[in-house]
């Protein structure tokens, strides 16, 4: 680093991604800030930078040996490879520069006095981070899958049989599908649709309610979609639609007399249910009838875009946030916002570019199981883009924060 850049960084001021410290700090002190910083976006430690960005220097012998054994060595879990060097200042003052990227294997703990702490970074201040934020973190480091987490309140009940035995008997073609109620939950625990719950009374999982229960919402209140309907370009008081969709992801099929494999029309799932519901307002019919006296349907959007839009939503949204995805259609667009930011260090340069990482496998490959998720997993990439450009020669955008990620797709004009 030119010591124009460090000075052009030290009037800047701390930020959540930049600490200023004396080199006399104690090590577990230091390792906060590292902690803090990594579970964010990685960061920038300077050494021998007072709070109020006086440059004091740096003084510690073998500071490089202290930091990275003393710090990163002993002090910060799982191991992270910083870049340490030092710029010259004066002839006798030197700044240290410690720099590191997002970690990859969140969260990062503080191990001191046999205790592992985890940090936040809040602007510029790191403080021990709330139960919520470390869920979070555990999801979104791969290590915590939210989707098996169990729903308090529920039990075998709660979930379609008819749907259950469906699914075994007919999509992967399971020849030993459960007699009773004993012999369900044991196959449901092992397949992570449900788990034992308090005083031996097995509960679903998050997984198998939003597939395969009767009303997810009933018990999991993030299990929704709100779709939301605008004459205009932005909200107003007055919605044309105003709704919160509650249906399970996987549809009802039933076999008719002639052997035909059909989806109920009373009982769809939720992506079955949210196209009928937007395509009124997605949609014109043609003035001319075509030959079957029928009039043919003119889309605003690719109607297989929605649908893979809708689909992604589903699988990848975080179950950590208890708030529904919301679909709004304005005059102009579409959006499509899912709660929880990207996990897994996976960027939206990395989605675009094909890279896979899914959030909640059980839900992605139960759904590739009914056809609904393709076997690569890159809908973005293969599908929506191409769609929209062929479409109206418009390009999703996307808007990623640590809240949730926003899909927009523009209407045909």
């Amino acid at each position: 680093m030119l010591k124009s850049e460090l000075l052009e960084i030290i009037a800047n001021g701390e930020t959540s991604g930049v600490e200023f410290k004396r080199d006399d700090v104690r090590p577990e002190q230091l390792a906060k800030e590292v902690v803090a910083m990594a579970n964010l976006k990685g960061g920038m430690l300077l050494l021998g930078v007072e709070d109020d960005g006086t440059i004091s220097g740096v003084k510690k012998d073998k500071l490089e040996e202290w930091v990275m054994d003393g710090v990163f060595g002993a002090k910060v879990h799982p191991m992270m490879l910083p870049f340490y060097e030092e710029v010259k200042i004066e002839a006798d003052c030197r700044v240290a520069v410690i720099s590191f990227t997002q970690g990859t294997s969140k969260p990062y703990v503080v191990r001191d006095k046999g205790r592992e702490d985890v940090y936040v970074r809040v602007g510029t201040t790191s403080r021990l981070a709330s139960r919520e934020q470390q869920a979070r973190l555990f999801e979104s480091g791969g290590i915590l899958h939210s989707e098996v987490l169990p729903v308090a309140g529920t039990s075998f009940v709660s979930l379609s049989q008819e749907r259950l035995s469906d699914y075994l008997s007919h999509i992967i073609n399971d020849p030993d599908v459960p007699a009773n109620e004993t012999e369900w939950i044991q196959r449901l625990i092992g397949l992570s649709y449900m788990a034992e719950g308090v005083a031996d009374k097995p509960v679903c999982t998050i997984a198998g309610l939003v597939l395969f229960g009767h009303s997810p919402r009933k018990s999991l209140h993030q299990a929704g979609i709100r779709l939301m309907v605008f004459d205009s370009v932005d909200k107003q008081y007055e919605a044309l639609l105003d709704e919160i969709l509650d249906s399970p992801m996987v549809g009802l099929w039933r076999t008719d007399e002639e052997g035909q494999r059909q989806l109920a029309d009373s009982d769809v799932g939720i992506i079955e249910r949210f196209i009928d519901k937007v395509t009124p307002f997605i949609s014109d019919e043609s003035d001319e009838v075509d030959e079957g006296f029928r009039r043919e349907k003119q889309w605003h959007y690719p109607r297989d875009a929605v649908r893979e839009l809708i689909i992604n939503a589903l699988v990848h949204r975080d179950w950590t946030q208890s708030i529904d995805i919301e679909i709004c259609v304005y005059s102009n667009r579409m959006e499509v916002v899912s709660p929880g930011t990207l996990h897994n260090s996976m960027t939206i340069e990395k989605m675009l570019a094909g890279q896979r990482s899914p959030r909640n496998p059980l839900i992605v490959e139960l759904l590739r199981d009914y056809g609904y998720v393709d076997a690569r997993g890159m809908g973005v990439r293969t599908k929506i883009i191409p769609l929209m450009k062929t479409f109206n020669q418009s390009e999703p955008e996307f808007e990623l924060t640590d809240d949730y990620l926003k899909t927009t797709l523009y209407k045909k004009i």
